[in-house]
């Protein structure tokens, strides 16, 4: 086995059994502040995944490999991971289990305005739009199918909440025509 198998990491790292946890007392939940750092995407061509999630997308290549690249938004080190490490891979066919998308949480309005326009005029599809009451999100589909949600949260005290004080997420319209009216117009 090679020193570094992305799908498995280094060889050399020592891995716990079951055995070895089996006396440890550790709590029944996940922390409370974990989150998705990033994702990692198989792809068919990389310089094509590359130009979409860079200039369509807006996201810079930190790292760059002849078979991965690296991109993020801001000074993170990435957020999105693009390979080619399986060279057999194919695109999987509609209605195959697997990841059904993955979101890009945008910080505001204008954030995901500017994302939208650089989407349809590079002339990419999407594919629908929702007010979930927590979020605002607007679909579509990468160049390798992946689903791609571009997301902005609103704030935890404005989420719809149920009798027992759940979330209550919704399936509202959501008017991207508006969103995208208070964009700046170029002279």
């Amino acid at each position: 086995m090679a020193a570094n198998d992305p799908l498995r990491g280094h060889s050399a790292s020592r891995l716990p059994t079951a055995a070895d946890v089996a006396e440890l007392v550790t709590p029944s939940a996940i922390s409370a502040h974990a989150d998705v750092g990033h994702v990692n995407l198989t792809v068919t061509d990389l310089e094509r995944a590359v130009g979409f999630y860079r200039d369509v997308i807006g996201l810079h290549v930190t790292q760059r490999d002849t078979q991965s690249a690296f991109l993020a938004a801001g000074d993170y080190h990435h957020h999105v991971a693009l390979n080619t490490w399986d060279a057999d891979a194919r695109t999987p066919p509609a209605h195959a289990t697997g990841l059904h998308h993955f979101a890009l949480r945008l910080p505001d309005a204008s954030a995901l305005a500017a994302v939208v326009i650089r989407i349809l005029r590079a002339g990419h599809e999407l594919l629908g739009a929702t007010d979930h009451g927590v979020n605002l999100a607007v679909y579509l589909r990468d160049p390798d199918g992946n689903g791609l949600e571009l997301m902005l949260d609103r704030p935890s005290a404005d989420w719809p909440r149920g009798p027992e004080g759940e979330i209550a997420m919704r399936v509202d319209p959501l008017d991207l025509r508006a969103l995208i009216a208070d964009a700046p117009r170029s002279a």
